[in-house]
């Protein structure tokens, strides 16, 4: 299939020029950009050799702002079965893992299955393309392989990891004793995802990770043997919470009398396959490392911001060249999965500063903010072939109306408009060439009933846990 989308207001290329083309037209080849420019330019590049160039789909993208889909670094999609549980109440991240693990202990394949299709359908039509998902409790039946047929089924490009809690109450750890494996089971069926899912050739769609939640949940050994077993395999990335309360911190501290970053180092788990969630209460010396060993980290501010976990350092992180990207975390620590929100939450947060210095409204800009959201989550994610709009690159793209209310005398900077004014709703996507959203629907998608049964599997879970 070839598509051509035309006319954009402004095409938001990202790449090393950050062009962004007025009138602008890109041209997709199967699930690869063929071409971008001015739309006189793409036409003129078609009109030399119409025979093989010419598009099958056209589509009229004026008044839009088109940009390379958006990318989600990290995530916890089950948790949109328990959304404002705690949140709403105003309880902090352990006090809150603490109320939500005996609930979550009750789902099963089908509410993996569903609330990760919920999710993913909300993420769409926020513009995200890539979704990075972290899945560490798997009770009942429940397997990664239930989220990854929701992916599939939609077409999104998914970076599934197979998240793990192994140190339960009983042992020093946060998590009851109830949701842990066997370190045994986990490294084994980690193994078994890998070889049945990943795919580590250039424009894959879907990249197996391994993912040990948390220095509170898991012990040093399964560290250290999921780090090997992964680096047993090409891209498959190692994933985990680190540095993302004072909480931590000073379990860490009191547990192995090193901070965070220090103590994953220790474990080896450094380098350019890892990446962080939330990285909010680093040292100077931490950053440093970070980028000295060319780690990710997933900045989250909406869930920061609820759980009162604090401000990442987000202006020193990116000058020190740490692999930063975007990740709306959650859904039951949000409770959002909004992309396009989460970029804007990310440039409002830098602003206001954090412990140590004064806000300043020039500290972060919108466009920094875009781009920590397409070239820094592929970066986070190791990835050379998304993230930008340029020939060889895969077909993700996502368009915004800009020529509505809300954007209403904003025609001056269509762009910054994106990260400035309320976020909008995609009105069309394009997933590895082929079209997910149109028209600001996604297709292919009973909305209605697909809302309706992941209500029903919540009320269910809320209802054996006491708290419906």
């Amino acid at each position: 299939m070839s598509l051509l989308v035309k006319r954009a207001r402004a095409l938001v290329t990202m790449d090393p020029l950050r062009r962004e083309i007025r009138d602008g037209s890109v041209l997709v080849k199967g699930n690869v950009i063929e071409c971008t420019g001015t739309d006189a330019e793409v036409a003129e590049w078609i009109a030399a050799a119409p025979a093989e160039r010419t598009p099958q789909t056209v589509i009229d993208a004026g008044g839009c702002v088109v940009l390379p889909g958006l990318i989600n670094g990290h995530h916890h999609m089950f948790q949109t079965l328990t959304r404002a549980i705690g949140t709403g109440g105003g309880l902090a991240l352990f006090d809150w893992l603490k109320l939500l693990y005996p609930v979550w202990a009750g789902v099963d394949a089908e509410s993996i299955y569903v609330s990760a299709k919920v999710a993913l359908c909300e993420l769409l039509l926020s513009g995200a393309t890539t979704v990075a998902d972290h899945l560490y409790l798997f009770p009942n039946g429940a397997r990664l392989d239930d989220e990854i047929r929701a992916a599939q089924e939609l077409g999104v490009r998914f970076h599934p990891t197979r998240g793990s809690m192994s140190v339960g109450q009983s042992e020093g750890g946060l998590p009851p004793d109830s949701v842990v494996e066997r370190e045994e089971d986990i490294l084994r069926d980690s193994q078994r995802l890998i070889e049945a899912f990943h795919d580590s050739a250039p424009y894959s769609m879907l990249r197996i990770g391994l993912a040990p939640c948390s220095p509170f949940s898991v012990s040093d050994s399964l560290m250290r043997e999921t780090a090997r077993l992964a680096r047993g395999y090409k891209a498959v990335g190692l994933h985990t919470h680190l540095a993302e309360t004072l909480d931590e911190e000073r379990y860490c501290l009191e547990r192995y009398g090193r901070r965070p970053l220090e103590y994953a180092e220790d474990l080896g788990w450094v380098g350019p396959d890892v990446w962080y969630a939330h990285m909010v209460h680093p040292s100077a010396m931490e950053i440093g490392m970070m980028a000295r060993h060319g780690c990710g980290a997933c900045h989250c501010p909406s869930s920061n911001m609820i759980l009162a976990s604090g401000i990442a350092p987000v202006r020193e992180m990116v000058d020190q060249g740490v692999r930063l990207g975007l990740g709306v975390d959650g859904s039951a620590s949000n409770d959002g999965n909004h992309m396009l929100g989460e970029a804007r939450q990310a440039m409002l947060l830098a602003r206001v500063g954090w412990p140590g210095f004064e806000s300043r409204a020039d500290r972060f800009s919108a466009r920094e903010a875009l781009q920590l959201g397409t070239l820094g989550g592929a970066a986070m994610l190791a990835r050379d072939d998304i993230g930008s709009l340029e020939p060889g690159k895969a077909a993700d793209l996502v368009a915004f109306r800009v020529d509505g209310l809300e954007h209403a005398g904003a025609q001056g900077d269509p762009v910054a408009a994106l990260m400035t004014c309320a976020p909008g709703r995609a009105w069309l996507s394009v997933i590895n060439g082929k079209i997910v959203v149109d028209r600001g629907e996604l297709v292919g998608v009973d909305m209605g009933a697909l809302v309706a049964r992941h209500n029903a599997l919540s009320a269910r879970l809320l209802a054996r846990a006491g708290l419906a």
